[in-house]
């Protein structure tokens, strides 16, 4: 098998491995691209440069991809993020994905590098939730928006569901929305919360025009 074949053996066998995740994330009624299409409808209008906080294994990223964005994304894990690659890949959309790994405490960019902020389900991993809203101030333009989403009670129900049919334990820090919302006003940013079934969203600019 030469090196070309070998790639596309792996960008199958990784794909197979999404489809699998996705069909049994829905029996637990969780559905990663209805809640997607959820977060990029409330994120509407979509501009700019863009930046995605924890690519993880590249489901929101692939979800931006299918609508047209160019952007980075970044994540502290390399391994998932050969994951996240390995279904652009397959779908062709490889080159519409900048990724790099860093640190959501210490990034890599230049301030108000960026005009759009999103985030899926990372801010519940988060430990100093603090320093991740200073470093997103930072990076965002002047005039830029950031949309975070994660779990509410419903959807870590239902991932605890997931993980323990699995035999395993989700992990799930302090840190909320709620908790990212009270410290993007301490910066003088103007908010807005919309309540799905399984995910939440939060809007954030310094001012809405």
């Amino acid at each position: 098998m030469n090196a070309q074949d070998a790639m596309q053996k792996e960008v199958n066998e990784n794909h197979g491995r999404y489809l699998a995740r996705k069909a049994f994330n829905r029996k637990f009624g969780y559905d990663v691209e209805q809640e997607s299409a959820f977060i990029i409808e409330k994120a509407r209008p979509i501009w700019g440069k863009i930046l995605e906080a924890g690519t993880g294994k590249g489901y929101f990223a692939l979800a931006l991809a299918r609508e047209g964005f160019h952007f980075t994304s970044f994540d502290i894990s390399g391994a998932a993020q050969k994951y996240a690659l390995l279904n652009l890949m397959y779908y062709g959309m490889e080159k519409q994905v900048h990724l790099d790994i860093a640190n959501a405490e210490s990034l890599p960019y230049q301030d108000g590098s960026f005009d759009i902020i999103f985030s899926m389900n990372m801010i519940h991993h988060l430990s100093a939730a603090h320093r991740v809203c200073d470093e997103f101030t930072r990076v965002l333009a002047l005039q830029g928006k950031m949309v975070l989403s994660d779990f509410n009670k419903q959807g870590l129900a239902v991932m605890e569901k997931i993980h323990a049919a699995e035999g395993r334990t989700h992990q799930a820090g302090p840190v909320s929305l709620v908790d990212m919302e009270r410290l993007l006003k301490e910066h003088g940013f103007h908010t807005r919360f919309h309540r799905g079934d399984n995910q939440d969203v939060l809007l954030a600019a310094r001012s809405w025009t």
